[in-house]
């Protein structure tokens, strides 16, 4: 693609940046859509973290930044604005600059999650969902299901102490939502997701027991090691639909670029031009 002085940036801050992932599906898509932006990794560690970010935002063809380990939690009190995703996550993902030239940071990874979801079919209004695991992910997905108008969210984590923290965010933005929180058991809900790292390591055990899970139950994962983990198979001998881990990277960057106010698309054009 042409560098020129028109070309907007994303910057892509983490550290270190060997593993990124996202120049290789940004970049072609841009290159592939004529679009004259750029994904710009930049390896920053925790002690200069703040100054970059103030430091590119001075700059007037910044676009916005991808935020990624170990910075997201450090994001939230570093931004003048902290959008409901990110303030249910206790992280943010991304940074824009707002109309009023606030810096304002929103969480990306729960939306891609229900963007899958919701794509293939899965009717989010009114569900009840269980989400295992109250990281990170399992903190920005339980966020993005709430706004999508599940019914009723069911948080399980092995530190009971982080779903009870989770579930008392989401009831202060969510006040008529039903939040439970301290059970992994399956039966009953209509969308099951693993949000732990459990499947990332061959031999880990099940993040549930998926003998209770109910043959119409949509089940996903946030883990990438392989497309159908242990328990995606699991769950698929159930007779459950799922979403494997990586939609969810692919159906977030669309959100991303309609944050960053650059031209969207969907996850198979994205799919079909990556470079991974």
């Amino acid at each position: 693609m042409l560098i020129n002085g028109h070309t907007v940036i994303i910057a892509h801050i983490g550290y270190p940046t060997h593993s990124f992932k996202a120049p290789l599906i940004y970049n072609p898509y841009f290159a592939n859509q004529g679009i004259n932006a750029l994904v710009v990794p930049m390896s920053c560690q925790s002690d200069n973290y703040e100054p970059l970010v103030r430091s590119l935002f001075r700059l007037g063809n910044m676009a916005g930044a991808l935020i990624t380990m170990p910075h997201k939690v450090r994001t939230v009190d570093l931004v003048d604005e902290v959008l409901p995703a990110a303030a249910i996550a206790g992280a943010c993902n991304a940074i824009r600059l707002g109309p009023q030239g606030q810096l304002q940071g929103d969480m990306f990874d729960g939306e891609g999650f229900v963007r899958g979801v919701m794509r293939k079919g899965f009717e989010l209004q009114g569900a009840r969902a269980l989400v295992v695991g109250a990281g990170g992910v399992g903190c920005a997905i339980a966020a993005s299901l709430a706004a999508a108008g599940v019914s009723c969210l069911g948080l399980f984590d092995v530190r009971d102490e982080s779903a009870r923290a989770l579930a008392g965010r989401l009831k202060a933005h969510y006040p008529t939502l039903e939040v439970r929180s301290g059970s992994c058991d399956p039966a009953g809900f209509d969308l099951v997701v693993n949000a732990t790292p459990l499947g990332m390591n061959e031999g880990d055990s099940l993040p549930l027991d998926v003998s209770r899970l109910e043959p119409g139950t949509f089940v996903g994962e946030v883990v990438m090691r392989t497309e159908m983990t242990a328990f995606l198979i699991a769950a698929a001998e159930r007779g459950c639909r799922v979403q494997i881990g990586s939609d969810m990277l692919f159906e977030q960057i669309p959100a991303y670029l309609e944050f960053f106010g650059l031209p969207s698309t969907n996850a198979e054009v994205l799919r079909s031009v990556a470079r991974l």
